[in-house]
C-alpha cells in the first residue's frame, strides 16, 4: 500500500497584533491589584521567548470580560476566516480547487461549532456534497501531529484522493478575567491565535512521504493540560509542570515509538517540536539528547506566533521545509491525555 505525500502546506494568522510588552502591561493593570502573586508570576512574560503574537479580535476587545456567547460568536467568524484562509493557500499550492478534495480533516479544541467548521465553509471552499468531513476536537496542542496521522491513514486507505487537513485554534478566546490563578496567567503569557493547512495524497510518488505515525498516552496525567468549562467559557488547566514531565518521561517514549517503526533515535536527521514555550524547548533539547539551540525553528515561531496550540508544528515543519528537509525527520507533539503524538517523515532530495 503507497505510503502518503505531502503535496502542499500553508499557514495564515490573523490581522491583530500583540507585542508581548504590550500584554504583560495590560495584564499588570488587570490583574496587578486583585492578585496578590501576581507580580511573582508576571516573570513569565519575559520567559517564554515570545516576542509578539496574533489575535481574531483587536487588543481592547481582550479588556473586558467576555462570556460564553460572544466567545462563541468570536470563534465563529474567526475560525471559518482562518479556515478559508490557510485552506485556499494550500489548495492553489497544490494546484487544487475545493472540489478536488475527497476528505477534509478539521482539527480545533478551542472553540465549539455544530455543524462544524468545514460545513461551515463548504460553499466558499467549493467542496463536493459527497466529500468526507472528519472534525476532530480534544487533541490541544498534540493536535497537528495527531491530525496529521490521521488524514496520512484516510489519504493511504484511498490512494489518489486528495485529503485536506485544516488545524485551527484561537486561544486568545480562552483569557479569563476571573480566574486568579498561575495556570490562567500562563495561558494569558504563551497563546495566540493561527492555522494550518496540508494537502496530502497517496500513490503518486510525492518528495516528502508520511512515513509512519505513533502514539503514547501516559496514565493518570488527565490533569496536566486541558479545559475546564463553565458559564464563562473554557478556562485553561495546568496542574503540574511540564518542562519537567518532558525531561523525566519523553525519552523512553519516543524511543518505544521509533522502535516500533523499526527506527532508533540516530535514524532521525531533525526533530520538529512543537514549542509549548521557551523552558519547554529546553527540555525537548535536553530529552531527545540534543545541543542546546538545536531547535531553532521552534524558537523561531514561538517568538513570531506564540503558542498556537495545534497548528504550530505545521508553522515550525513550514521553516523546516523551507529550508530543507533531510531524509528522515520526527515530528513529536504533547497534548491533553497526557499524550505525545509522533510522526516520521521520509523526504527525498
Amino acid at each position: 500500500m503507497p505510503t502518503a505525500a505531502l503535496v502542499s502546506l500553508a499557514t495564515s494568522v490573523p490581522p491583530h497584533v500583540f507585542l508581548q510588552k504590550d500584554v504583560l502591561a495590560a495584564a499588570w493593570e488587570g490583574f496587578g491589584a486583585r492578585f496578590p502573586d501576581f507580580e511573582r508570576f508576571s516573570s513569565i512574560f519575559t520567559n517564554t521567548g515570545i516576542v509578539k503574537r496574533h489575535a481574531i479580535k483587536p487588543f481592547d476587545w481582550y479588556l473586558q470580560p467576555r462570556g460564553w456567547p460572544e466567545r462563541t460568536e468570536a470563534f465563529l467568524q474567526g475560525a471559518e476566516t482562518l479556515f478559508v484562509d490557510a485552506a485556499s493557500k494550500a489548495l492553489a499550492s497544490a494546484q487544487l480547487t475545493g472540489a478536488d478534495i475527497d476528505t477534509v480533516v478539521t482539527v480545533c479544541s478551542t472553540g465549539i461549532a455544530t455543524p462544524s467548521l468545514e460545513a461551515r465553509v463548504a460553499r466558499r471552499m467549493g467542496f463536493r456534497s459527497d466529500a468526507m468531513r472528519v472534525p476532530v476536537f480534544g487533541l490541544g496542542c498534540a493536535g497537528g501531529a495527531s491530525g496529521l496521522s490521521i488524514a496520512s491513514r484516510l489519504a493511504q486507505a484511498r490512494p489518489g484522493s486528495n485529503v485536506l487537513l485544516v488545524t485551527i485554534e484561537l486561544c486568545s478566546l480562552a483569557l479569563r478575567h476571573d480566574e486568579l490563578t498561575k495556570a490562567n496567567i500562563i495561558a494569558i503569557s504563551l497563546f495566540g491565535d493561527g492555522a494550518a493547512a496540508v494537502v496530502l495524497r497517496a500513490g503518486d510518488g510525492g518528495a516528502t512521504q508520511i512515513e509512519n505515525a505513533g502514539e503514547h498516552l501516559w496514565p493518570d496525567t488527565l490533569g496536566i493540560m486541558g479545559w475546564s468549562v463553565d458559564p464563562e467559557g473554557f478556562g485553561v488547566i495546568f496542574q503540574r509542570t511540564i518542562p519537567d514531565f518532558v525531561t523525566a518521561h519523553l525519552n523512553p517514549v519516543v524511543t518505544r515509538i521509533l522502535a516500533d517503526m523499526q527506527l532508533s533515535m540516530a535514524d532521525i536527521d531533525r526533530f520538529i517540536c512543537h514549542p509549548g514555550g521557551a523552558k519547554v524547548i529546553n527540555a525537548l533539547e535536553t530529552a531527545l539528547t540534543l545541543d542546546q539551540g538545536t531547535l531553532d525553528c521552534e524558537r523561531q515561531v514561538i517568538s513570531d506566533y506564540g503558542n498556537m496550540s495545534s497548528p504550530t508544528i505545521l508553522f515550525v515543519l513550514e521553516q523546516v521545509r523551507a529550508k530543507g528537509l533531510p531524509a528522515r525527520s520526527l515530528l513529536t507533539a504533547l497534548g491533553p491525555g497526557f499524550t505525545a503524538s509522533c510522526v516520521a517523515l521520509r523526504h527525498a532530495a
